[in-house]
């Protein structure tokens, strides 16, 4: 991902959630278990870095995502979505 000179991310990725967050809805709406669709959605991603990126900022990219697991980022997001189902 590139950042403009402010640092922000490019326009396409807010589109990029919105769809992304309506087909975890979708998925979820089908039943499908809420680990499955999370597995399905890494898997799609590492597909896709390993096709588009390097290496070095496939890591960077996980080290970012491992970084915001171990400072809690990730818990106070669940902690602020009332329908979160919580830890599995």
């Amino acid at each position: 991902m590139t950042l403009d000179p402010q640092g922000n991310a490019p326009e396409d990725l807010s589109h990029a959630g919105s769809v992304t967050d309506k087909a975890i809805e979708y998925m979820i709406e089908q039943g499908i278990a809420p680990i499955s669709v999370a597995s399905a959605l890494l898997g799609g991603a590492l597909g896709l870095m390993a096709r588009t990126m390097e290496d070095p900022a496939i890591a960077r990219v996980l080290r970012s995502a491992l970084a915001s697991v171990e400072s809690g980022e990730l818990h106070e997001m669940r902690r602020a979505d009332p329908g979160s189902a919580g830890p599995s």
